[in-house]
């Protein structure tokens, strides 16, 4: 007989505590890690952030806010512009993070960002119980020129129980950092499979005027290399004229790419259309025939893990052409998975997709064993499972 007064537990009411620390949970581009943490079954996530954003697209609780103490830019300016080096939590914000972590049970820390993580160093090193910190790809090498910062995060790297990163090449970045080789595991971008379900192209001809549609989507920052894709539409659009190339994201190059598109006299072709829904640019993906993401290392030496939305055209079946850059090439062999060009060559891009779709064949052959790939390496309920063998080994 039940007892009406019993309260009905969650499933995961006893399972363990694993505490994720996101500066700010969550900014639109971070969909990868929602998709992470709500994926896990055997253990219970708290996150706690600085700020809160985008609630209604990324709903979860709890989320503890710690807000920054009055004094944090100050103590931020004076540690990087006075000292040049990495600024760190407060002896007041370690206490408000020990009291959380306390009162929530956490029995681990998951630090996303590897900067983040050195300036969660005083926390890291407070607490008796294990943390980790993962590496998405932009936090791996930048300011890493300077000593004082490589020096901080070394300790970091040195105080952290595991390091998580997203590809082979960024594990060798972190052993670069000076990392133990034992505390690397490759924790890869997971992808829900089900959310795009490969369906087969068909590929514009000749005779119906090739009118090829082009996608490139996400944020439009330097490394994603975007005016490498606008001159090499340039030169497709030469021998395809009736074609057209969409842009799928926001970011700081907005004008400088629009103005580089009428300059190049293809600006009736090409359309920016801004961050859209995942629904919206799923939509895309099946409307396209071309994926392009031909990635460059940044002036700061910022490199890209494994692009999400390269994935997610992958495995809705899209052919992608991108380039031998970060991790890409653990996701695309050249000629067999997609195409791959060395980086910041338009030239070679242009010839690589003016030869591919004289042969249709080949585009669906790519496509297909790119699903394929996707599917084997990257299926989000296998990386989360994966995870949570990492977190339980640590408990």
């Amino acid at each position: 007989m039940i007892n009406p007064k019993s309260e009905i537990r969650n499933p995961k009411s006893d399972s363990p505590v694993v505490a994720c620390y996101c500066a700010t949970f969550l900014k639109p581009e971070m969909l990868h890690i929602y998709r992470q943490i709500t994926s896990l079954k055997r253990c219970r996530l708290i996150v706690i952030a600085q700020k809160r954003e985008q609630a209604d697209r990324y709903p979860f609780e709890p989320v503890h806010i710690v807000v920054k103490p009055p004094a944090h830019f100050l103590r931020r300016f004076w540690f990087r512009q006075v000292c040049d080096k990495p600024w760190q939590i407060s002896g007041a914000e370690v206490l408000a993070l020990l009291a959380i972590l306390s009162k929530t049970d956490a029995r681990l820390l998951h630090i996303y960002f590897g900067h983040i993580a050195v300036h969660l160093l005083p926390l890291i090193r407070a607490w008796n119980k294990p943390s980790i910190v993962s590496f998405h790809g932009a936090d791996v090498m930048v300011d890493m020129d300077k000593p004082a910062y490589r020096s901080a995060t070394r300790e970091m790297l040195n105080a952290v129980e595991r390091v998580l990163v997203r590809s082979e090449s960024l594990r060798r970045a972190v052993v670069d950092l000076g990392c133990d080789e034992k505390k690397i595991e490759i924790q890869r971008t997971g992808i829900p499979l089900d959310e795009f379900p490969f369906r087969e192209r068909s590929f514009p001809s000749r005779s119906g005027g090739g009118e090829w549609r082009v996608l490139q989507a996400g944020r439009l920052i330097e490394k994603k290399g975007l005016p490498v894709t606008l001159r090499a539409f340039a030169s497709f659009l030469r021998q395809y004229p009736n074609s057209t190339l969409a842009i799928a994201g926001e970011g700081p190059l907005l004008g400088p790419l629009q103005k580089l598109a009428r300059e190049l006299k293809i600006d009736n072709h090409v359309s920016f259309i801004g961050f859209i829904s995942q629904e919206e640019l799923r939509d895309i993906f099946y409307a396209s025939h071309i994926f392009l993401h031909p990635s460059e290392t940044g002036p700061d030496g910022n490199q890209e893990g494994i692009p999400n939305s390269m994935l997610e055209a992958m495995a809705s079946g899209l052919p992608v052409f991108a380039t031998q850059h970060g991790g890409i090439p653990e996701a695309i062999e050249n000629g067999v998975s997609g195409v791959l060009v060395p980086e910041r060559n338009a030239d070679e891009l242009a010839c690589a997709l003016l030869s591919a779709v004289e042969d249709p064949g080949f585009l669906s052959r790519i496509a297909r064993r790119g699903a394929e790939i996707v599917g084997e390496k990257f299926d989000l309920r296998a990386q989360a499972r994966r995870l949570e063998d990492v977190y339980l080994k640590l408990l």
